[in-house]
């Protein structure tokens, strides 16, 4: 004759009985699945989350793409709870830095490490003054610029390496080396500078001559860029199109000692004026002073003293 299982029963830890959900027959869950308590949980759920969507903003181009960027590997092992040390290392392969980056760890990373002290540091709220000049000197800013640029021309990789070591001494002299191979203008600019502006800035920005930072924070958004206000209308002024900027951006490291601001803001279009490109977040290049390429310099651009949250 036909046996079914009998569902596992126990008692609980009041005296009531409780059954192991998993030996349930197939009728019996499909059952529960249409009980009333369901239907209206979905019936509240569900209203409430049309709501919030219907109330929230919408994302721009710009939010999308950074959404969608990136790639899905080992991390989905470990959040499906299928880990193995195969596809671990079948993924990821070791990395190595080059013969010139390991002789710049051995000798470069190492004095720079010799010529700070933490203590100092924080005390005068600044690298002391040879530091400063070895850094210029032996290409710490543009580690990752290319040498036909005047750069080290260095993998991400190898300026990891570098910055790891630094930061086991001293971390402000870990971020005075790491944003300008990183957050700086330098990066944006090989990517989508004019020719003009690669051949001025990057030979100069390898060479510690300008020194970048990048305006992003401000005092009520952090690196959230979806969630910052400040704004820049395209607009035309004498004859000239440009972009109005309002902005008020705190904490950027090397803000106070920055010769170039990569400063990053939502770029509006009321009146339709843009001839290419779009609405949405974008980056502007600025010279905190006049150059070549500026003559007039960025009226109404300026950077204060250091902010330490310390006091």
């Amino acid at each position: 004759p036909h046996k079914t299982k009998t569902p596992f029963c126990r008692r609980g830890p009041g005296g009531a009985r409780m059954q192991r959900s998993g030996m349930l027959p197939r009728g019996a869950k499909s059952l529960l699945a249409r009980t009333p308590k369901h239907k209206a949980q979905r019936s509240f759920i569900m209203p409430a989350y049309n709501l919030a969507k219907s109330i929230m903003p919408k994302i721009s181009d710009t939010e999308r793409a950074a959404l969608q960027a990136g790639t899905i590997k080992f991390d989905r092992d470990l959040f499906v709870g299928d880990p193995t040390v195969k596809h671990l290392s079948d993924t990821y392969k070791p990395a190595n830095v080059n013969a010139e980056e390991q002789k710049f760890l051995d000798n470069e990373v190492n004095t720079l490490c010799e010529m700070v002290n933490t203590y100092e540091v924080s005390r005068n709220g600044n690298l002391p003054p040879e530091a400063w000049k070895y850094i210029r000197k032996n290409k710490f800013m543009g580690l990752m610029i290319k040498k036909n640029f005047g750069g080290m021309g260095f993998t991400g990789h190898g300026h990891a390496q570098i910055v790891e070591k630094l930061s086991s001494r001293d971390s402000a002299t870990c971020v005075t080396v790491m944003v300008p191979n990183s957050l700086g203008p330098g990066e944006l600019l090989a990517h989508y500078g004019t020719q003009e502006q690669k051949d001025y800035y990057l030979p100069r920005l390898a060479d510690g001559i300008d020194i970048p930072c990048f305006g992003l924070t401000g005092p009520s958004s952090g690196s959230d860029a979806a969630s910052m206000r400040d704004e820049g209308i395209v607009c035309m002024k004498d004859g000239v199109l440009g972009i109005s900027v309002s902005c008020n951006k705190r904490y950027i490291t090397l803000a106070p000692v920055a010769t170039l601001v990569g400063l990053a803001f939502r770029l509006k279009d009321p009146e339709g004026l843009l001839t290419k490109g779009k609405e949405g977040i974008t980056v502007a290049l600025l010279p905190t002073s006049p150059n070549p390429l500026v003559p007039n310099g960025i009226p109404g651009l300026k950077t204060g003293p250091r902010h330490d949250p310390f006091g």
